[in-house]
């Protein structure tokens, strides 16, 4: 049995401001996220998988500082195009964002990525850090992402699948993954999910 640590990373100023904070802006985590992510205590690991982004792997950097961090470029937040870096007040005016509301999120963004897409790169990217930690044969290992990349991992291998907006999470949340090994190889399946 694998356990997956799935966490988001801690708060910005961009999701201070509600802003879609995507793959091109890498911004810092801001003082109040480093003062949460400090305050909250999470599962030990062996091992950390994280986006490249700087929000990442500043979080995984104080939640588990003895820990070498693997990059993985699939795990990294959605590009959300022409919405990138604004909130929802700033793009009321914008053309394409109400159909894009509209459509509840099926749309793609303007000059930026499907939802389809974004959903399978996430899957992709996990299904690889799950597979690198079978073969080391770990028992726990934690994975710091964002927001839309933990959602479009549950939506994808957690049961039912499909339901994307069920595993909103906030900054700093973290689910725990029970994985094993053999029903991910038959199905790639996740047996269990608790939010911490």
């Amino acid at each position: 049995m694998l356990k997956v640590v799935l966490i988001r990373h801690g708060k910005t100023l961009g999701n201070l401001k509600g802003s879609y904070i995507g793959c091109k802006t890498d911004e810092n985590l801001c003082s109040l996220g480093i003062e949460e992510i400090r305050n909250k205590q999470y599962p030990k690991a062996e091992l950390v998988y994280a986006s490249p982004m700087k929000r990442c792997l500043e979080t995984a950097a104080l939640i588990y500082p003895k820990l070498s961090v693997e990059t993985n470029i699939q795990l990294r937040e959605c590009d959300f195009g022409k919405f990138e870096n604004k909130n929802y007040q700033e793009l009321s005016n914008v053309k394409g964002y109400q159909k894009w509301i509209d459509s509840n999120g099926t749309l793609p963004f303007p000059n930026g990525e499907g939802m389809e897409e974004f959903r399978e790169r996430c899957a992709k990217g996990f299904e690889e850090c799950i597979l690198k930690a079978f073969s080391k044969e770990h028992k726990q290992i934690a994975m710091v992402v964002h927001g839309g990349t933990i959602m479009s991992i549950l939506s994808h291998f957690a049961e039912p699948k499909g339901e994307y907006f069920k595993w909103q999470i906030g900054n700093g949340e973290f689910y725990l993954l029970h994985i094993d090994r053999e029903a991910w190889e038959q199905k790639k399946e996740i047996s269990l999910v608790q939010k911490g």
